[in-house]
C-alpha cells in the first residue's frame, strides 16, 4: 500500500518556502478519480481557502473522464478537503499571525484514495529566487562533472 505520485507542482518550490506540510483527502464526484488515475489533472493554478471551518481547493482542474456519461461536469469546481478540525484551526492561526499562504504541493494515490499534500508557505522574494536558480545551476554542473 504505497504512494503513487500523480502530479507535483513545480512552481511551488520556486515561488514559496514551505514551512509545514499536511496530508488531506479529497471529496470527489463520480468519475473524477478515474481522471486522476489517468493523470488528467492539474494543480498549477490551484490554491486552498478556508471558509467556515472547512478547507477547499479552488481552480484544481480535473478533466472529464473520456468514457463518462455525466453531462454536467465542472472541471474546475471547488472541492472540499478532508482535514481534522485541529489541523484546520492550526493552519488558520498561522496564516493569520504569520501572513502565510496555503498551497497544494502534490497529488498522489495512497491505496485507493486520492490525497493532496498541502503546505503552509511563505512567499519568496526575487533575491531568494535568484539564489534558488544559482543552487540549481551548481547542482547541474556537479552532476555533469560526476557523470
Amino acid at each position: 500500500m504505497g504512494e503513487h505520485l500523480i502530479v507535483k507542482s513545480k512552481r511551488v518550490f520556486f515561488d514559496y518556502e514551505i514551512l509545514e506540510t499536511f496530508e488531506a483527502g479529497l471529496v470527489l464526484e463520480g468519475p473524477e478519480i478515474k481522471s486522476i488515475r489517468n493523470k488528467d489533472v492539474s494543480i498549477n493554478e490551484a490554491f486552498i481557502l478556508i471558509r467556515k471551518g472547512e478547507a477547499f481547493i479552488l481552480n484544481m482542474n480535473i478533466k472529464k473522464y473520456e468514457y463518462s456519461t455525466n453531462i454536467h461536469f465542472d472541471e474546475v469546481r471547488n472541492r472540499k478537503l478532508l482535514l481534522n478540525k485541529k489541523e484546520i484551526t492550526k493552519m488558520l492561526k498561522r496564516v493569520k499571525l504569520e501572513n502565510l499562504t496555503i498551497v497544494p504541493i502534490r497529488l498522489y494515490l495512497k491505496g485507493n484514495y486520492a490525497k493532496l499534500e498541502i503546505g503552509l508557505a511563505k512567499g519568496k522574494k526575487t533575491v531568494d529566487k535568484r539564489e534558488t536558480i544559482k543552487k540549481r545551476d551548481i547542482e547541474r554542473r556537479l552532476n555533469k562533472i560526476n557523470k
